[in-house]
C-alpha cells in the first residue's frame, strides 16, 4: 500500500496541496464551519496560494482535461464572475460582495480538486483522512459534551439539540452526515485494508448519532432521500446493502438512547444523565459494528471462494435487500396511515408556520412547520421581479424584512436552488444546471473508469457532495464553508477520477513568446484581485470585531479602527452602523447621525439606520424629517414594533427618548440572539 501511495503520489503531484486544504476543512470544522468571514476570507487566501503553487511547480494542461469537467469548471467561473457583477445592481453590495467572495472560495476548492488527474489511491487518501478526521472530530466533541455540567452543557445542547460546534443544529447534523455517506460507501470496498473499513463503519455509526443529537428534522427528511439516490444512481448496491445492514443496526440500537436527550427535558434543560447514556450507547455501538464489519473484511481479503460461490452470496444478500425493502416500504405505509391525508397534513404545517413549542417531545416528528414557506414565498417573489440577473448575491434580507410576514430576520432564503434563482436569475441558474451537468457527466465516467479503487472512491465523494446538495436544498448551507468548501472538494475528487484525453503531441515552436507573458500577466493580475477581493473584507472585520471589544475603554481608538475598517471594504455600511451605535452610547448623538447617514450612503435601505436617524430627528425637534425617516423605517421592515411605535409618538406630537430606544432595541437582539 505505501508503494503504492509513494507511486501514486508521483504521478499526481496534487494530491499534497489538496491535502493541505483539508486540513483546512478540518480546522473549520472544529468552529461554526467556517461561517465568519474572519475564518473563510483567510482560508480562501490559503485554498488561492495553494492553486497557485500547484499551477506553477505542476504543469496544467487543460487540453488533457476531459471535456465535461472542463464545462464544468468554465461554467463555474461563469457563474462566480455573475456573482461579482451583481454587486452593480444589489440593494446591498458589501453583503453582495462578500456572498461573490464565497462563491469564489468555492470556484478555488473546485479547481484544487478537480483540474489533475487523480489515481485512486491518492484520491482514498484524500477522502479517507477527510472522513477519518470528522469521524475523530465527532468522537472528541461528544466526549467534551460528555464531560460537561450545567450552563456549559445547556449551551452545547439548548433545548434538547445539540449545536455544538457549528452553532447550528441543522448545520450541525450536515457536518457529520457529510461524512457519514463516504463512510459508508468506502468502508465497502475490497480495494481498502480491512482495519480502515473497520474504522470507516463504526465511525459511520458515531458520526450518524452525533446527527441525530442536533434532531435536524432536514437530515431526517434528506436521508431516505440520498438512499433512493445511493441505490438507484451508484453501482455495487448488494455490497452497499451488506454495508449498510450492520451500521443500521448500531444506529438503531444507540437510538433509543441518543434521542432520549432531547425527548426528555426538565424544565427545558436537557438531563446529564441521559447526554452520558447516550455518548456511552453510542461508543459501544460504534465499537461492535467497527470490529464487525473488520472482521468480516479481514475474512473477505483471505477468502478463496470461487466464482460460483460468490454468485451465490451475492444473489442472497440481493433477495435480502429485497425483502427489506418491501418490509421498510409496508411498515412505512403503516406508520403514515392515507398517503394523501398525510401530505394534506404535511402541507398545511408546512405553510403553517411553527406550531406550539413544548418542552418535550422529539422535535424531529414535530411536522413541517416553520418559516421556510415564507421565505421560498419571498423568494419565488423576487425571482419574478428580477428573473434575469436576479437581486444579487447574498441580498435577500432586505427584501424578507419589507415583504415577510413571520417575526424571522433570515439573511438567506434556506435553499441552494430558490439562493441560485433569487440572487442570480435565470442566467445564474443555467450556468448552475450546466455546470453540474457536466459535473455529473464526468462523474459517471469516473465510476465506469477502469481503477476499481477509483470507482468506489469517486461513488463516496459523490454520496457526500450529494448529501449538501440534499439537505442544502431546503436550508442555508451555501453560507457555511465549512460545509461547501468540503462538498465542493469532493465533487473536485469524483471528477478528477474521470478518464481523460492522451497528451497532445507539443509542438516544438510552442506558444509564441509573447502570447505565453500576456497569458502569465493576465493569470498574475487575476490572482492579484482574487487575493485583494478576499483580504480586504476580512482585514476590515477584524478592525470591526477589534472596535467592538475597546469602545467601552478607548471610544476614540474604536472609531479610528472603523474608520480604517470603512476604508478597507468601501462597499460594506457595517463600520459605520457599529460607530453611529457606539456614538449613541455616549450620547453623541451629531455623531452618531453622521456615522448613520454615511450608512444609509452605502446601503439605502437599512432600516435599523433609518430607525435611528429618524429618533435622533426626533430627539432634536425635528418632527417632519422625523416622520419623514421614521415612516421610512417603518416601510422598509413593517414588522418591527419599535418603528411603528415610534412613529406613533411623534405623530402624537411628542419627542422620542433616544436611550429607551437603544435599550428596547438591545434588549430585542438579545432575545433573537
Amino acid at each position: 500500500m505505501t508503494a503504492k501511495l509513494t507511486g501514486s503520489l508521483r504521478e499526481a503531484p496534487a494530491t499534497v496541496p489538496a491535502l493541505a486544504a483539508v486540513a483546512l476543512f478540518v480546522l473549520w470544522a472544529t468552529d461554526q464551519a467556517g461561517y465568519p468571514v474572519t475564518h473563510w476570507a483567510p482560508g480562501g487566501l490559503i485554498v488561492l496560494i495553494l492553486l497557485g503553487m500547484g499551477i506553477g511547480l505542476i504543469r496544467l494542461r487543460p487540453a488533457e482535461m476531459p471535456t465535461p469537467v472542463r464545462v464544468a469548471l468554465g461554467a463555474m467561473i461563469a457563474y462566480t464572475a455573475l456573482s461579482f457583477m451583481s454587486i452593480l445592481w444589489a440593494a446591498v453590495p458589501g453583503d453582495a460582495w462578500e456572498g461573490a467572495n464565497r462563491t469564489l472560495l468555492y470556484l478555488l476548492v473546485f479547481a484544487l480538486f478537480a483540474c489533475w488527474r487523480q489515481r485512486g489511491v491518492g484520491a482514498a487518501l484524500l477522502l479517507v483522512i477527510w472522513t477519518l478526521a470528522l469521524i475523530v472530530l465527532a468522537a472528541v466533541d461528544l466526549l467534551h459534551v460528555n464531560g460537561a455540567s450545567g450552563s456549559h452543557l445547556q449551551e452545547m445542547i439548548p433545548g434538547g439539540r445539540l449545536d455544538y460546534p457549528t452553532g447550528y443544529p441543522n448545520a450541525n447534523a450536515a457536518q457529520w452526515l457529510m461524512a457519514f455517506w463516504p463512510a459508508v460507501l468506502l468502508a465497502r470496498s475490497e480495494r481498502l485494508p480491512w482495519g480502515i473499513r473497520g474504522l470507516l463503519a463504526g465511525g459511520a455509526v458515531l458520526l450518524a448519532e452525533v446527527a441525530l443529537l442536533s434532531q435536524s428534522r432536514g437530515s431526517l427528511y434528506a436521508t431516505p432521500v440520498m438512499l433512493v439516490l445511493v441505490f438507484a444512481l451508484l453501482p455495487r448496491r448488494i455490497r452497499t446493502f451488506a454495508l449498510l445492514v450492520p451500521v443500521a443496526g448500531g444506529v438503531a440500537a444507540a437510538a433509543p438512547s441518543v434521542l432520549k436527550v432531547g425527548d426528555h427535558l426538565t424544565k427545558g434543560a436537557v438531563r446529564a444523565s441521559s447526554v452520558h447514556g447516550a455518548v456511552t450507547s453510542t461508543f459501544v455501538a460504534a465499537i461492535a459494528v467497527g470490529l464487525v464489519v473488520a472482521l468480516a473484511a479481514a475474512i473477505e481479503s483471505r477468502s478463496t471462494a470461487s466464482t460460483a460461490t460468490r454468485g451465490r452470496l451475492r444473489t442472497g444478500i440481493g433477495a435480502l435487500a429485497v425483502a427489506a425493502l418491501i418490509a421498510v416500504l409496508a411498515v412505512g405505509l403503516l406508520a403514515a396511515g392515507n398517503p394523501v391525508t398525510r401530505i394534506e397534513h404535511g402541507w398545511d404545517s408546512f405553510k403553517g408556520g411553527y406550531g406550539e413549542t413544548t418542552s418535550t417531545g422529539s422535535h424531529l416528528v414535530s411536522g413541517l412547520g416553520s418559516n421556510r414557506y415564507d421565505f421560498y414565498r419571498v423568494a419565488l417573489d423576487e425571482f419574478v421581479a428580477h428573473p434575469v440577473v436576479g437581486i444579487g448575491a447574498d441580498n435577500f434580507q432586505q427584501q424578507y424584512l419589507a415583504r415577510g410576514r413571520s417575526d424571522e430576520t433570515p439573511h438567506y432564503p434556506h435553499s441552494v436552488e430558490l439562493r441560485t434563482l433569487t440572487q442570480t436569475g435565470l442566467v445564474g441558474a443555467l450556468l448552475a444546471l450546466v455546470g453540474l451537468a457536466a459535473a455529473l457527466l464526468a462523474a459517471a465516467r469516473s465510476l465506469r473508469g477502469p481503477d476499481p479503487l477509483g470507482g468506489a472512491v469517486a461513488a463516496a465523494a459523490l454520496a457526500g457532495f450529494g448529501y449538501w446538495v440534499v439537505h442544502g436544498s431546503f436550508d442555508w448551507f451555501w453560507e457555511f464553508a465549512g460545509l461547501g468548501a468540503p462538498a465542493f472538494a469532493m465533487l473536485g475528487i469524483a471528477l478528477a477520477l474521470a478518464p481523460g484525453r492522451e497528451p497532445a503531441a507539443r509542438s516544438t515552436a510552442g506558444r509564441p513568446a509573447l502570447l505565453r507573458r500576456a497569458l502569465l500577466a493576465a493569470g498574475l493580475l487575476v490572482a492579484l484581485a482574487a487575493a485583494a477581493s478576499l483580504a480586504a473584507p476580512w482585514l476590515s472585520q477584524l478592525q470591526v470585531e477589534s472596535a467592538a471589544r475597546i469602545w467601552t475603554k478607548a471610544p476614540q481608538a474604536a472609531y479610528a479602527r472603523l474608520r480604517q475598517a470603512a476604508k478597507l471594504n468601501p462597499l460594506s455600511d457595517e463600520a459605520y452602523l457599529v460607530a453611529g451605535s457606539i456614538a449613541l452610547r455616549y450620547g453623541e448623538t451629531a455623531h452618531a447621525d453622521r456615522e448613520f447617514a454615511r450608512a444609509l450612503s452605502r446601503a439605502p435601505g437599512d432600516a435599523y439606520a433609518t430607525l435611528e436617524r429618524g429618533a435622533i430627528a426626533s430627539a432634536r425637534g425635528e418632527r417632519s424629517a422625523a416622520l419623514r425617516l421614521l415612516g421610512h423605517a417603518v416601510a422598509l421592515d413593517p414588522r418591527d414594533g419599535l418603528a411603528r411605535e415610534a412613529l406613533a409618538v411623534v405623530r402624537a406630537g411628542h419627542r422620542i427618548n433616544s436611550d429607551e430606544l437603544n435599550r428596547s432595541i438591545l434588549l430585542k437582539a438579545r432575545q433573537l440572539a
